[in-house]
């Protein structure tokens, strides 16, 4: 892709976020429930189209609508959006991105749980707002390995990322993310692991939407794994389960 091409995108992309940002002040923020997710899932489906991300969900339970909390290995970016197309989910988030531009107003005005992790306050608000958000209905979702990776393996969880989660004793459901992208040197279109997603390390989101559009198209695939009820268990014990099974298949 040229970069002329590149930048135009770029362009597009800007603009679709303030659109976005528009949106989450406007029609989103008087709409229902209902009307709020649907929101999401397109707007979100839009925004990784146009970066040239499209998903393939595989195994989701039918019941999409139920309460319930998405835990997930953390490749890239991109994984927030993947998640969105097909649950409109509160992320829990660190506190830095808040201060993001655009992006960082965008993901408060819909409903991203912020968290200072050097506060242990936090983990008192956060029981409340998981718990309320829960109640209400919503969908909340955690990545436990606290950064990203390059998708090949899953680092380690951690255990009090989960405490709210654990604490309302709901169902977590284990979600595996994976990029994938088309062998070039396959004539039948077979696909292979890709790293072109990965947002790690010291690495800009430009650099990241480069190395996108240059193996587009990219493939996020989200794999249901399984559904822990955590009623009875320990936040250490979920973390663990969780952990394992997606590893599992991440390195198969």
């Amino acid at each position: 892709m040229s970069r002329i091409a590149f930048g135009w995108r770029v362009g597009r992309l800007l603009g679709l976020l303030l659109v976005g940002l528009w949106i989450s002040v406007t029609s989103f923020a008087r709409a229902d429930s209902v009307r709020r997710h649907a929101i999401v899932r397109r707007w979100s489906r839009k925004i990784l189209h146009l970066a040239g991300v499209e998903v393939r969900a595989i195994g989701f339970p039918a019941d999409a609508e139920r309460p319930v909390t998405l835990v997930a290995n953390h490749v890239s970016w991109a994984d927030i959006f993947a998640l969105n197309t097909q649950r409109a989910c509160h992320f829990i988030a660190k506190a830095e991105l808040r201060r993001w531009p655009i992006a960082g107003r965008l993901l408060a005005n819909v409903g991203t749980i912020f968290i200072n992790r050097s506060d242990r306050k936090e983990t008192h608000r956060l029981k409340r707002v998981v718990h309320e958000l829960l109640e209400a209905g919503e969908t909340v979702a955690v990545f436990p390995e606290g950064t990203t990776s390059a998708g090949r393996d899953v680092l380690k969880f951690h255990a009090s990322l989960l405490e709210p989660i654990v604490a309302s004793e709901g169902e977590v459901w284990v979600v595996a993310i994976r990029y994938f992208c088309r062998d070039p040197r396959s004539s039948t279109g077979a696909e292979v692991h890709t790293d072109a997603a990965a947002y790690i390390g010291s690495m800009s989101l430009m650099e990241s939407l480069h190395a996108i559009h240059h193996a587009e198209p990219v493939i996020a695939e989200l794999r249901f794994v399984e559904a822990i009820n955590c009623a009875g268990k320990t936040r250490r014990e979920v973390a663990q389960q969780a952990e394992a099974a997606i590893r599992a298949l991440v390195q198969s």
